[in-house]
C-alpha cells in the first residue's frame, strides 16, 4: 500500500513549487520533506520531482499527484455523508480541462456553487481537451467530442454559439464588396492559437474555401473582443461575450444571422461518478441555462 503521508508531502511540494514552501504548509522542516520524498522515490524506484525553480513533477510524479487528489475527493464526499465517522480533511483539488471561451462565459458559475473543493483549470481547445482525460491528467473535461474516452461518462451540455464579428469600420474597409473567398483571404483574422479551427469551420459552413489569411494570435477570449473593437481583425466570438456589443452596433456580424454552434460535452471517469456528482450536476445546470439546446 502507498504511504499517504508521503504522498501528501509530494503533493505539497508539487503544489507550492518548493521543498521549503511545502515544509511551511506541513509545519515540518525542509529536511523532513526532502527525506519523505526521497524515501517514496526509493520505494517506487522512480524519480518523482524535478528539483528546479520551481519544482515540478516527472511523469510518474504527475500520475501520483492525480491519484492522491482523486483519493482526497473520494474521502471528502464520504465525509459529507458520514461526518461522524469520517473527519473532514483538506479540500481536494480537482484538475479540469476546459476551453477558454467556456471559462470566460459560463463555467465559473458552475464551479462557484460547489463548496469544499479547489480547482486547477487546464486551458485547451475544445477539440483537444479530451486528450488530458486519456492521459489521466484531469478528472473531467469540457470537450467538443461526443465519443467517450475509455472508461468515461459523456454528457451533452448544449451548444456554445459563435458569431463571426468585427467592427463596422473593419467591415467597411475589408468587406465593402461582400464577404467572399477573396476578401477573406486579405482581411486580418483573429485566432486563439494554432489549434483554433473555428474560423475555418465558419467559412466552410458559408461555402467559402479557407485560404490561410493573415492572422493575429491572441490566446485570450477577452482579447478577441478587444481586438475586434480596436479594428484589428475579425474573429469567432462567443455570442455570450459580445451580445451587448452586437446590440449596440459596436460590433457587427460579417454575414448577418450566420452563427456557428459548437456542441459541448462533459466527460469524467465512470469510477469517479459518485464523487463528482455534485460538480457534474452543477455543470449541467449552469450549462443548461447558458447554452443552446442540448446536442
Amino acid at each position: 500500500m502507498l504511504d499517504y503521508d508521503a504522498l501528501a508531502t509530494l503533493t505539497a511540494v508539487l503544489q507550492t513549487g518548493s521543498f521549503e514552501q511545502a515544509a511551511r504548509r506541513l509545519h515540518v522542516t525542509p529536511s523532513a520533506v526532502s527525506q519523505r520524498v526521497r524515501q517514496l522515490e526509493q520505494r517506487l524506484g522512480a524519480p518523482l520531482v524535478i528539483r528546479a525553480q520551481p519544482c515540478h513533477a516527472t511523469a510518474v510524479g504527475e500520475r501520483l499527484l492525480r491519484h492522491t487528489q482523486d483519493v482526497a475527493l473520494l474521502e471528502s464526499r464520504l465525509a459529507t455523508t458520514m461526518p461522524d465517522i469520517v473527519p473532514a480533511g483538506v479540500s481536494p483539488t480537482l484538475r479540469i480541462a476546459v476551453n477558454a471561451d467556456t471559462l470566460s462565459t459560463w463555467f465559473i458559475d458552475a464551479l462557484a456553487s460547489c463548496s469544499g473543493l479547489l480547482f486547477e483549470l487546464i486551458l485547451d481547445d475544445q477539440d483537444h481537451s479530451q486528450q488530458w482525460l486519456e492521459r489521466g491528467e484531469v478528472v473531467a473535461a469540457v470537450t467538443a467530442d461526443a465519443a467517450a474516452v475509455s472508461g468515461c461518462d459523456v454528457l451533452p451540455l448544449g451548444s456554445l454559439r459563435y458569431c463571426a464579428t468585427a467592427s463596422p469600420a473593419f467591415v467597411e474597409r475589408h468587406f465593402s464588396n461582400g464577404v467572399d473567398q477573396g476578401s477573406l483571404a486579405a482581411a486580418p483574422m483573429l485566432i486563439f492559437n494554432n489549434k483554433d479551427r473555428l474560423q475555418e469551420l465558419w467559412m466552410k459552413q458559408q461555402g467559402i474555401a479557407h485560404s490561410c489569411p493573415p492572422a493575429h494570435g491572441l490566446p485570450s477570449s477577452e482579447a478577441f473582443v478587444s481586438a475586434a473593437l480596436a479594428h484589428m481583425g475579425w474573429g469567432m466570438n462567443p455570442e455570450l461575450l459580445v451580445r451587448s456589443e452586437l446590440d449596440s452596433g459596436r460590433l457587427v456580424e460579417l454575414i448577418p444571422e450566420s452563427p456557428l454552434d459548437i456542441p459541448l460535452y462533459w466527460q469524467s471517469p465512470r469510477l469517479m461518478r459518485d464523487a463528482l456528482a455534485e460538480l457534474t450536476a452543477s455543470v449541467r445546470q449552469v450549462a443548461g441555462e447558458a447554452l443552446l439546446d442540448k446536442a
